[in-house]
């Protein structure tokens, strides 16, 4: 059944929404822009107007998962101006484990894997980049404000929780029991938050 038509801007995202989903479920190899046109109601020329190949069409959803990231980040931290807890929330805001980002970082993660596309992996490197760039930021500030301990730089620091929060999302998504956190409950959030801030920031951040 053909959709009603919709304005350029929304009929992008919905691509791009529709892609996300089939790219989740079958692979970059196995979802085709036949399929992704079935799926969102529309006739495969449609896709090539919004973009100029499939693998365009991923490259922007990578890149629309890196910006809806960042400004998910950027509205959960804004709630709060003190570096010790605006970085406490960021230490649980792994996207790649929520309902709003899973699905775009399940297909990043198949790029990695599947997909031997510099364009691709540029994309990748670049989103990466991009998220390291803001945690070490929050991180920064912590430190400046005596909340995370300076022995190691927040350049590092925020590579360490990029690590880990990829490590994280990948166990996640492959399902694997128990991963997250031990028998007595302690998760892998707050052994980071013990290792990371000092204790004067729990007594006055929280």
């Amino acid at each position: 059944m053909r959709m009603a038509r919709l304005p350029a801007a929304q009929r992008r995202e919905q691509l791009l929404d529709v892609a996300a989903q089939l790219f989740s479920a079958k692979g970059y190899a196995g979802a085709t822009t036949a399929q992704i046109a079935k799926e969102a109601g529309v006739t495969e020329p449609i896709i090539y107007r919004h973009f100029k190949s499939k693998r365009d069409l991923f490259v922007a959803l990578i890149e629309r998962t890196g910006k809806q990231t960042l400004e998910q980040w950027e509205a959960d931290l804004s709630k709060s101006e003190s570096p010790a807890i605006r970085l406490a929330r960021l230490l649980g805001e792994n996207p790649m484990v929520s309902s709003d980002g899973q699905v775009g970082y399940r297909v990043m993660l198949q790029s990695v894997s599947e997909i031997d596309d510099p364009l691709i992996h540029a994309a990748v490197s670049n989103h990466m980049t991009a998220l390291h760039a803001f945690i070490s930021k929050e991180i920064v500030r912590a430190q400046e404000n005596k909340s995370v301990d300076t022995r190691f730089s927040a350049d590092v620091l925020a590579w360490v929780l990029v690590n880990i929060g990829m490590g994280y999302g990948v166990l996640e998504a492959m399902g694997v029991p128990g991963h997250g956190r031990d028998e007595e409950g302690v998760s892998v959030r707050e052994v980071l938050a013990r290792i990371l801030v000092t204790p004067g920031m729990k007594r006055g951040g929280e």
